[in-house]
């Protein structure tokens, strides 16, 4: 059998289906009533969909001035590959969906309505383990290469794509024109020359009129001059320099610090009413650039502890200013450039502020480096509006009766959600990074796997750490109650499962063994419904059956292959023979998850797919409906208890996604 390939043979003596994932062997026995089997027949894709309905989170962590309110009413940021049209105040969503990978940047069009985003490389474009999937025999898809998308954020409809084949890597940051009536838009690639190209909107089809190295160093920003016609101003490592536009080229001037030490890092730009250029720098430095000039005028030194990360002028002309290592806010006279005595500090748990910009009203709303969103003002306080994990997700787990779930991830934060008030209910930060995550059947109690093979035991009544256990010593990948409670199994990356017996209502364990023959780390664990046996699968694509109550590998598949399982989180089985794609390497799919009716499937996989099947999907060339929104691996999926909402979980992008099944 050619390596990678996946034909499949169907033994019906034995009503055995031999399928090859990187040129390995597995065998999947089928239910004994399957009898009409047929692999080369194609399966249709469920008659239900998924739509976006919420969008946990915001990337904060690492972009910049990416926040910003509109006239319709809501606050637009970005998070994964996702641009969210929040209403705070009546607590909607809508998606902007145009993109297939990361977002980095974004600027809003002067008339309020048009939007620019700029992408990164698509996994096709970048991921050479996946090289011989190009689409259409010429070479990458188009929506896979870093580009710029124009879309109206009141229909959500594409206006424009700029830039495929041209930019390298990712946009980094761009602006519209003002003077013009923002028929022009500055882009800068993040290439090693960071090359600053000049598009012409007001035709048809957008063109190119102008490009030219900008920097061999990072680039932060770039903006149009508001009063200045064909100004642009840009700034990065340690520097900030002012281009105009003249008969198709680019003339540049550097800013010149004179008696000030150059900052290692330019931070962030703004401009007051007056067309002075005001710059934030990593030395905590707010320069005033007279209009016009590539000098300092004015000059706050140490405004702030730590750096300057964004400069808002108000519309009433004052100038606020946020700090990223003193998290304060600040208030400056736009005439003086003296403090007005207003200031505030964002509470740790925040972070640091990452950008500031006009809210509704006099509101203010801010970003921050830990992904949070807030809105308020400096006299009185300000709330959260939305929160999102920081780091790495791949725990999750859906309430047993209730519309809630649970996520957690490499930032140590464990997190309740409510998916109808899509809120945090409750969120604990422990000691070490959380991988896995499950819920006691009763809902009560949670049981959370760390990456140091610690376990714990948690009272969602009290939030109290009621039970901690250690076995092995590599990360438990998986973690799973049994049906009826009185069981768990610990999936570890040292190729064991643990299996515990459960008093007290889940407050009590007691270690019954281990269950020892995988040759890899186990990924994936499912029950039986009825408690007594388990399957798992491993890094080396193996599926094995279990005994739960003496620890014993089941190999005898009359026995097997008629249990019934009470979910389908195993990748690997009859059940799921269907969700491979052509030429799949087995780390291509990270999670799946059966609906509780047992009539859909829903997987997640590194190219930040969701996949709704119909369930089972055991013939090989299953059909289903794919989802993007993520922008990394999607590292879970789960159907809440009603099976009304998907919640898939990114890795990289730390979005966590609420789809409705409609």
């Amino acid at each position: 059998m050619p390596h990678g390939s996946k034909e499949a043979q169907w033994n019906s003596d034995e009503g055995c289906l031999r399928l090859y994932i990187r040129g390995r062997a597995s065998n999947f026995y089928g239910p004994s009533d399957v009898t009409d089997y047929n692999p080369s027949l194609p399966s249709e894709a469920p008659q239900e969909k998924l739509e976006l309905e919420w969008v946990y989170g915001y990337r904060g962590r690492d972009c910049r001035s990416n926040l910003y309110y509109l006239p319709t009413g809501e606050v637009i940021y970005f998070t994964a590959a996702v641009v969210v049209l929040h209403n705070v105040e009546e607590q909607t969503q809508r998606h902007y969906l145009g993109h297939t990978d990361d977002i980095k940047c974004i600027a809003i069009h002067p008339d309020k309505i048009k939007v620019a985003t700029g992408q990164v490389a698509g996994h096709e474009a970048r991921d050479t383990k996946h090289q011989g999937k190009k689409k259409s025999g010429s070479g990458f898809s188009d929506e896979s290469v870093p580009h710029v998308r124009v879309w109206d954020s009141v229909s959500l409809n594409t206006l424009y794509v700029i830039g495929q084949g041209v930019f390298n890597r990712a946009v980094c940051c761009l602006s519209f024109s003002k003077l013009d009536g923002g028929q022009h838009l500055v882009v800068v690639d993040e290439a090693n020359e960071h090359i600053m190209s000049i598009w012409d909107l007001s035709k048809e089809k957008p063109h190119k009129v102008a490009e030219t190295k900008s920097s061999g160093d990072p680039v932060l920003a770039v903006e149009y001059h508001p009063s200045e016609k064909n100004q642009i101003v840009c700034c990065g490592k340690g520097q900030i320099s002012f281009w105009s536009l003249e008969g198709g080229s680019l003339a540049k001037k550097q800013g010149i610090f004179e008696k000030f030490e150059k900052p290692k890092y330019v931070l962030c730009l703004a401009f007051a009413d007056n067309g002075d250029i005001l710059s934030g720098d990593s030395s905590g430095n707010i320069f005033v650039w007279g209009k016009g000039s590539q000098r300092i005028s004015v000059a706050i030194p140490s405004a702030h502890e730590g750096g300057v990360f964004s400069l808002c002028v108000m519309k009433d002309g004052t100038l606020l200013s946020g700090g990223g290592k003193d998290r304060k806010i600040i208030q400056w006279d736009s005439s003086t450039y003296k403090k007005s005595g207003q200031e505030t500090e964002l509470s740790e748990s925040f972070g640091p502020v990452r950008t500031i910009s006009q809210g509704k009203g006099g509101l203010i709303l801010v970003g921050t480096t830990r992904n949070c969103v807030l809105q308020g003002t400096l006299e009185l306080d300000f709330t959260l509006v939305v929160q999102g994990h920081t780091d790495e997700l791949w725990g999750l787990s859906s309430h047993p009766s209730q519309h809630q779930f649970l996520t957690c991830g490499t930032d140590k934060q464990l997190y309740l959600w409510d998916s109808q008030s899509r809120a945090v209910v409750w969120s604990k930060e422990m000691n070490d990074p959380i991988h896995s995550c499950c819920f006691h059947p009763k809902g009560g109690i949670v049981a959370v796997g760390t990456n140091v093979a610690r376990w714990l035991v948690l009272d969602l009544a009290t939030h109290e750490i009621v039970s901690v256990h250690t076995d092995g010593n590599e990360q438990i990948e998986c973690i799973q109650y049994s049906p009826d409670g009185s069981l768990l199994a610990i999936g570890s990356r040292d190729n064991y499962i643990y299996i515990y017996a459960v008093s007290e209502d889940g407050k009590k364990y007691s270690k019954l063994g281990r269950c020892s023959g995988h040759s890899s780390f186990i990924t994936h664990l499912d029950w039986s419904q009825d408690s007594q046996h388990l399957m798992s699968n491993s890094g080396d694509y193996e599926l094995l059956f279990w005994l739960a109550s003496s620890c014993k590998m089941v190999n005898n598949s009359a026995i097997t292959r008629d249990l019934r399982w009470a979910t389908q989180n195993c990748v690997l089985s009859f059940n799921t023979a269907g969700i491979w794609p052509e030429g799949a390497d087995g780390t291509d799919i990270n999670g799946c998850c059966k609906s509780n009716n047992e009539r859909l499937l829903a997987t997640c996989d590194d190219f930040g797919k969701v996949n709704l099947f119909s369930y089972p999907a055991n013939l090989p060339k299953s059909a289903c409906h794919s989802y993007k929104g993520h922008s990394s691996h999607v590292t879970s999926v789960r159907f809440l208890f009603d099976d009304s909402r998907l919640i898939s979980t990114g890795g990289k992008d730390t979005a966590v996604l609420q789809w409705q099944v409609v």
